[in-house]
């Protein structure tokens, strides 16, 4: 049995999965066990596994594809640690993200997870100075304290000040919650911090840059927004909080959410459902619901070119 189970889940990243790996093994902290989750990888994912040595090291490969969350599930069925932490396999963590944040775990039982913040780094693993501090301030953790998190459940849904990858945690306390749900491919570590927060889980927060978050263009696209829209109503509406203004906020979020997923889909051509979730989110914003509607009345090409100018025209 190791003190701290590492585990990377992964799909076609033969390119990026390297740098998340090394992260690991250059950690100044040593009692761990790094797990790879393999989601059916067509690259040459499990040639690059063959090339690791180190008996710290487990493998899982799944001959097919099972999903992102079903994916992260075996990594965590397969842990053995008293701490886990799960980040992206084109993520890293800095030399002292293990060391430092086992610390606090060991030094107080009371806690269930230990937070960082994280700096922002681009394709060729360059740290973006000022993009880390937009992206501090924009969730809330340039003003969050340093310790245990007494407003958790405002700082982790409002602020949403947590990220999943820069967080460690009590395995015990995952596996009292069911860790993440299964067969949800998008927000699913928005809702098990919720979930944490609702179970009265103490969460620390320790304000220095120990993880490195990487943006690139495989990030972006309608592809990749409209399963994560549909993912996030779904996660949105299996809350209903008793406080008026977490209650507000989730509300103005859900009809956002429905909003953008009706133009999303208008833009891509599927109307009759793209004009249902519009009229249901339109209280987010009048101008922007009438406007996908009367976009939705164009030809195919004209449609589209609508969409990009007016994207054009915002940015």
């Amino acid at each position: 049995m190791v003190t701290i189970s590492v585990c990377i889940p992964t799909f076609n990243r033969e390119n990026l999965l390297p740098y998340a790996i090394n992260s690991v093994l250059a950690q100044t902290y040593t009692d761990f066990e790094l797990i790879i989750c393999d989601d059916g990888s067509s690259d040459g994912t499990p040639e690059l596994m063959s090339q690791y040595t180190d008996n710290r090291i487990k493998y899982i490969r799944h001959p097919q594809n099972i999903g992102k969350s079903n994916n992260m599930r075996s990594g965590f069925d397969a842990a053995s640690g008293t701490y886990f932490i799960k980040f992206d396999d084109d993520d890293r963590l800095t030399p002292d993200f293990l060391a430092r944040t086992a610390a606090i775990l060991d030094q107080d039982s009371s806690i269930d997870f230990v937070g960082t913040d994280h700096w922002i780094i681009d394709i060729n693993n360059i740290r973006d100075e000022a993009k880390t501090q937009e992206n501090s301030r924009r969730w809330g953790r340039a003003n969050l304290a340093a310790g245990i998190v007494d407003n958790l459940l405002e700082v982790v849904f409002i602020q949403q000040s947590f990220q999943v990858g820069a967080t460690l945690f009590r395995r015990s306390t995952l596996q009292e919650l069911g860790f993440m749900l299964p067969n949800i491919q998008n927000c699913e570590d928005n809702d098990l911090f919720v979930r944490l927060a609702l179970a009265g889980k103490k969460g620390y927060y320790l304000p220095e840059l120990l993880m490195e978050y990487r943006y690139h263009a495989e990030q972006q696209g309608i592809d990749r927004a409209i399963p994560y829209l549909f993912d996030k109503i779904k996660y949105l509406e299996s809350y209903k909080f008793p406080a008026e203004k977490l209650e507000n906020i989730r509300q103005h979020r859900l009809n956002e959410a429905k909003l953008l997923l009706g133009l999303r889909l208008i833009e891509k051509g599927e109307i009759p459902k793209g004009r249902e979730l519009v009229l249901a989110g339109k209280s987010f914003s009048t101008t922007k619901a009438w406007t996908g509607l009367g976009l939705s009345l164009l030809p195919g090409v004209l449609r589209g070119q609508a969409f990009s100018l007016l994207r054009q025209m915002r940015g």
